[in-house]
Formats: C-alpha cells, structure tokens, sequence
C-alpha cells in the first residue's frame, strides 16, 4: 500500500480579500506552492464570483477527486481544494448577563466545499440574502449555527470550522466579541464541528490545555495575505488516497495514522499573542495585565486581551511546560531534522518553522526578505534543495552545508532546534523571532562560523 505524504494549507485568500496582494491569483499560488513543497492548498474565497469564476475556468478535477488542478499545470502534484473564509457579524446571547441580555458576535468560520456544485448552491443563496460582491471575505448577518444547519443542507461533506479561534476580534474564543465555550457558539450544531483552527498567535500545546477540545483535530494554516506567507503554517498527512473525501475523513474522525503532524508559526510572533495598546507601546505579559487590572497604563484604557492570557483563563490544564518557549522545535539529533514536542495522547505531534527567506535575511543581517540578495540565496538554495519545505524539514544539515553558507546551515539548525529569541506580538503588532543575538550580528568576523 503506497502512502503519499502530503502537505497542506486549507485557509488562504485570493487577490479580492481586502489588504491582499494582486499577485494571489491561480497560477502564481501555483508556481509559489511548487517552490514551497505545499501540495494542497486552499483556492480562498470561493464566494466572491469573479475569483469562483476564475477557479471554474482556470482549474479542472483531478479523476473525480474533489480536488482540482490549473488546466495547464504539466501535473497533478499541486492541488486545489475548494476553500473560503466568512466572517460572521450578529447578536448572540451573552450568559455573563442575565436576563437574555444579547451581545455582538465576529468571528470567522473557514468553510471547505466538496465539489463546485456545493459551491454554486452555497454562493447561489448567499448572494440573495447578503451581499458577496464586496469583498472575498464577505461580512454575513447569519448566526454559526445556521451556517452550519446552511452548508449541511447542500452537501454532508461541507467541512465547517472556526477561523483563528483566540485572536480577540474575530474568533470563537476571541477576548473581544467570542464565546466561552463551542457550545455557545453553535449551539445544537456543535457535534457537526470537527476540527479548529489554531491561528498564528496560539500553537496546539496551547490548545491542549482545554479538555472540551480533545477530540477535535486541531488544524494549522497560513491565512496567507500574499505569496511568501503561504504554508507558514501548514498539515502534514499521509494519504492512501488523495482526495477531498479522505482529507475530510481524516479530519472527521481525528484519525492520527493520517494527521502527522502541523507545522506551526512561532505563536510569540503571533500578532497578538500577549496583551497590550500598540499605539502606546505597551506589552504586557498576562502577569503583567493582571497586575495592572486589564488597564494600559499610559492611556487608562481596558488592555487588548491577547491568545495567551484568554487560553489561561478558559483552560482547565495547567500548561504544558513548552507550550510558550523556544522548546518546541525539539530535534531528533541523530538526522538533525525537527521532531516535535510529544503530544498527550490522543493529540498529534507539531513542529515550529521559520520562513526560510526570513532565516536568510537574518543571517545575511539584511532587512527586507525580499531584497535582491536575499532572493538570489533562496533560489539558489530552493534549486539545489528541491523546495522550502524539504530544506526545512528534511534535508540533513550536512547537505545543507554543500548547498549554501555556514551561517544560513547554523540559521536553519537553530530553528530545527527552537533556540530563537523570540519577543511577543500584542495588540495587531507582529511579534519578532531573532536567530542570531546582537553580539553575533556585531561579530563582523563570524568567529563563531
């Protein structure tokens, strides 16, 4: 029995999602997919119609798989699948407050779709009660539940889960406008969702710490605004069978002999891992916010609540003792490739990465990922290497060592191994995740390489 492994990025968006690059179109998330070793990725924002007219006329099924190809791709090894992002804006009951008292409800669900027919029927009847033409994330005035009850309807194999599930603005659990519980959330609806979405401010250990999620799959993607963030957080499977039918199966079920692994984004560098105001430069551990009562101490206003602090304060587990530390990226020492923390059981392993443009910049002491230099390095790299993914996750170091500079191996070693200086992001503020420590930037001779 052949098994294929694959990697995967369900949540992306196309050039029609607002603050998106015009370069997400079909062929250049084809070609950037290529170079990063993702083999399936979302299509985003199915229910824009322009961009669903352009999945009908640009791609084609691959052997009634439900998922899908670029017509004029050489081969299959890049896959589609039917994808899209909703964000949800409502009023809700709010249990805090007796009496009925309702409160306003944002957060995203990420709706994956069986076929193109699913996909018309859905984008059909949204498009006479909302408005769809707006955005590739259109604002809908439906409640969880009824999405669900909505997708279910059309087609059983509708694969319906939250979006980043702690950021504070717009999640399930966010501090600003989520719930508590799934169950508040979707009400009667709650068995048919099977999977989350971690979001780059939280990494599955985090998760763990919430009983209530133990037997759902707990999922890792990009949300990938442009094309050098695709497969910053990605699945890893291995498949007997690619298709869309055992993708959902494997979620469904949470079957652990197919989900591997995820491979997660640093959650410090998260935008909003830790609390704080960004406008007043304040960061504050959740130590901290609860010394200084959940008020900015420069402007007197409430704190933004980030991942970090809403996690503790909805779980029921004491944290796992690398749930927040460089430790994660444990490494299996005799291949020099990144292992994982091991999970509790019942729950699958995850590695943390870091971009490998954003590694070469760092050891190059260059600013900008896509300055020409940098590039230059990682095409180079990317040719000999075969993909991002397998210089990252596979190659031993002593290839590597054949294949560029020391400095960039030591660079990609010390991912594998977790050993970053990582400081937090907080309130929309991307955190920063430092290889090298100053010293060694200042070290014009590289002594140490």
């Amino acid at each position: 029995m052949l098994i294929m492994r694959q990697i995967l990025d369900l949540h992306i968006h196309s050039k029609y999602s607002r603050a998106c690059s015009s370069q997400l179109v079909l062929a250049h998330i084809d070609e950037t997919c290529r170079i990063k070793g993702i083999d399936i990725i979302a299509t985003g924002d199915f229910t824009y119609p322009e961009w669903f007219l352009n999945i009908k006329n640009e791609l084609e099924e691959i052997n009634n798989s439900g998922l899908y190809k670029l017509k004029e791709a050489v081969d299959d090894k890049l896959k589609f699948l039917l994808s899209t992002e909703l964000a949800l804006i409502y009023k809700d009951a709010d249990p805090s407050h007796k009496g009925g008292a309702s409160k306003v409800r944002r957060i995203h669900i990420v709706v994956q779709a069986p076929n193109i027919k699913a996909v018309e029927e859905l984008n059909n009847y949204l498009d006479k009660k909302y408005n769809i033409r707006a955005d590739g994330r259109p604002i809908l005035g439906m409640k969880a539940p009824e999405l669900v009850k909505l997708c279910l309807s059309i087609h059983p194999k509708f694969l319906i889960y939250p979006a980043h599930i702690w950021t504070p603005w717009f999640a399930v659990f966010g501090s600003k406008s989520g719930f508590d519980s799934m169950e508040e959330c979707f009400h009667d609806q709650t068995e048919n969702i099977y999977a989350i979405e971690t979001g780059l401010s939280s990494d599955p250990a985090m998760n763990w710490r919430l009983s209530a999620l133990d037997k759902i799959t707990i999922l890792s993607n990009s949300d990938a605004h442009s094309l050098p963030n695709l497969g910053r957080e990605a699945n890893v499977m291995d498949l007997e069978k690619i298709s869309y039918d055992e993708i959902y199966e494997a979620i469904k079920n949470k079957d652990l002999n197919k989900l591997k692994y995820t491979i997660e984004f640093y959650p410090e560098e998260g935008m909003y891992h830790f609390d704080g105001h960004r406008d007043c430069q304040i960061r504050f551990s959740p130590g901290e916010t609860k010394k200084n009562k959940g008020i900015c101490p420069v402007c007197k206003k409430p704190l933004t609540i980030g991942v970090m602090n809403r996690v503790a304060e909805l779980a029921d587990r004491p944290a796992f003792a690398t749930a927040s530390t460089d430790a994660n990226a444990l490494v299996d020492k005799s291949a020099g490739k990144p292992a994982g923390l091991n999970p509790p059981a019942g729950q699958a392993k995850f590695i943390k990465l870091v971009e490998l443009d954003k590694i070469i910049a760092e050891a190059l002491d260059i600013k900008s990922r896509q300055s020409q230099q940098v590039q230059a390095e990682y095409n180079s790299l990317i040719k000999k290497g075969g993909s991002e993914m397998n210089v990252l996750l596979d190659e031993p170091l002593e290839n590597l060592e054949k294949m560029t500079l020391p400095i960039i191996v030591e660079g990609i070693k010390r991912v594998r191994e977790g050993k970053l200086i990582v400081e937090p992001g907080f309130d929309g503020q991307y955190g920063v995740v430092k290889i090298f420590s100053p010293k060694e930037k200042e070290d014009k001779q590289r002594k140490l390489f």
